[in-house]
C-alpha cells in the first residue's frame, strides 16, 4: 500500500475483534477478506455483520452494499497477493500470533501487516515475519466498531512509510490513532491491566463486593465503566491471556494473574459472552444482579 489508500484489507481472525475491524472497514468502503480456520466462526461473523447493516442500512443507492464487500475463507494464503492490507486478529497466544507472521513472508513486500495485539511484542513479530519493517502494532478496542482508539505500535524495524501508513489506515476507519513505542503493554494495556487486576484482588480480599468496587470508579472516578465490568466485556479468558502474556515478559508480579480470575475462566463464567463473569447477564448482555465469584 505504498504512498496509496489500500482497497482490499485481509482480517485475520473472526473473533469479537477480527468482526468489530471487519466492520469498521466495511463501512468505510474497504472490500475485506476475512480468514479464519473454522467455518463456524466465519459463518458467525458473516452474520453478525449481516445484522448490523440490516440494522443501520446505508442511503448512497448507487454504492454496492457493504456486506457486499465482504468475503470468507478457512485460507490465509489465498487472499494475501491482492491485499493492501493484512490485520492479524487472533486471541493473545504467542505461538499462534508468531505462526501467522511467519506465514506472512509470502505477502508482498509493500502490504502492511499488522497485529491487533494488546502485548506482545511488535518486534518479536516481525522477527518471526523475517525483519520485515512493514510490521506494525495497531491495538483496536472492543467494540472495535465503536471504540476510537487505537494504538499504532512501532518496532524496532518498523519503517516510517509503515507507521505513516498505519495512522491513516486508522484515520480513514474513523479512528483517533496515538502513535507509541513497542514495549510491554504499551501505554493503554499496560495501565489497564493493573487496574482491573487490582480490583479483581480487592473481590478475592473481600475488600468489597463486584459491584461497589466498579461504583466507586464510576461515580468517584468518572469512568464510564467499572474495571470488572469492562474485564467481562473484554472476556475472562482473553483478560487472562493478557495477564499470562505481561507476567512472562515482564515478571512483574502485578500481572500475576489473579487467583479468582483463573478460577472463573476454569469454570467457564468469561463475562459477557457467557452469560457470567464477575457480574450475570441477560439475554441481551444487560447486567442482572450478580453474586459474588
Amino acid at each position: 500500500m505504498t504512498g496509496t489508500t489500500p482497497k482490499r484489507m485481509v482480517v485475520i481472525g473472526s473473533g469479537t475483534m477480527g468482526r468489530g475491524i471487519a466492520l469498521s472497514a466495511l463501512r468505510a468502503g474497504l472490500d475485506v477478506d476475512l480468514v479464519d480456520v473454522e467455518e463456524r466462526a466465519l459463518q458467525a461473523a458473516a452474520t453478525w455483520i449481516s445484522g448490523y447493516f440490516a440494522r443501520h442500512p446505508r442511503t448512497e443507492p448507487s454504492e454496492e452494499p457493504p456486506r457486499g464487500r465482504l468475503a470468507t475463507t478457512r485460507s490465509m494464503d489465498e487472499v494475501l497477493d491482492a491485499a493492501g492490507v493484512v490485520i492479524e486478529a487472533v486471541p493473545e497466544t504467542p505461538t499462534l500470533k508468531e505462526q501467522i507472521f511467519g506465514r506472512l513472508k509470502s505477502a508482498p513486500s509493500d502490504v502492511l501487516l499488522a497485529s491487533n495485539t494488546s502485548t506482545m511484542s511488535v518486534s518479536a513479530l516481525a522477527e518471526a515475519c523475517g525483519g520485515s519493517a512493514m510490521v506494525i502494532g495497531m491495538h483496536f478496542f472492543n467494540p472495535a466498531h465503536k471504540m476510537p482508539l487505537v494504538e499504532v505500535v512501532t518496532g524496532d524495524r518498523t519503517s516510517d512509510e509503515a507507521r505513516s501508513a498505519a495512522v491513516a489506515l486508522a484515520r480513514r476507519l474513523g479512528k483517533e490513532p496515538i502513535v507509541v513505542r513497542d514495549v510491554p503493554g504499551f501505554v493503554t494495556s499496560r495501565l489497564g491491566l493493573l487496574l482491573g487486576t487490582e480490583a479483581m484482588r480487592m473481590v478475592e480480599e473481600g475488600v468489597a463486593d463486584a459491584a461497589s468496587i466498579d461504583r466507586a470508579m464510576t461515580l468517584g472516578y468518572g469512568h464510564p465503566l467499572g474495571p470488572l465490568r469492562l474485564a467481562d466485556l473484554v472476556g475472562l479468558d482473553a483478560r487472562l491471556n493478557n495477564l499470562r502474556s505481561m507476567f512472562a515478559r515482564t515478571g512483574d508480579e502485578r500481572y500475576r494473574p489473579p487467583g479468582v480470575l483463573e478460577r472463573l475462566v476454569a469454570e467457564g463464567r468469561l463475562g459477557r459472552k457467557s452469560g457470567r463473569g464477575f457480574f450475570d447477564y441477560d439475554a441481551a448482555g444487560t447486567t442482572a444482579a450478580g453474586e459474588a465469584p
